[in-house]
């Protein structure tokens, strides 16, 4: 079974048994178990249900496996013939999340 849940501002298609990286979760830790009520369609197929906005009584619960930092992006800024040169560095806080059960 499939599901579009909105996450964190964005919508994933996820089915039981998928593992994607979403922003951290305020004070979780590896191992909490968070159910997302936010379920816009469920189902495949004919059986697919559509909500308006959301799914009433649907929810998909999802394990956190870990959380970690993601690769880190260099800010480079420079303007020519000046000598003024920054840089700077960001490192995403990243949950990897795996989906255990949609329930519709």
């Amino acid at each position: 079974m499939k599901a579009t849940i909105k996450i964190q501002g964005k919508q994933l298609t996820v089915k039981e048994g998928d593992i994607f990286f979403v922003n951290r979760f305020v004070d979780s830790k590896a191992g909490d178990t968070i159910d997302i009520k936010d379920v816009l369609m469920v189902g495949e197929g004919e059986s697919a249900k559509f909500g308006a906005p959301l799914v009433d009584g649907a929810v998909v619960s999802v394990k956190i496996l870990e959380n970690k930092r993601g690769e880190k992006v260099d800010i480079f800024k420079k303007n020519r013939r000046k000598g003024y040169e920054r840089r700077r560095g960001h490192r995403q806080e990243l949950s990897v999340v795996k989906v255990e059960s949609i329930k519709a």
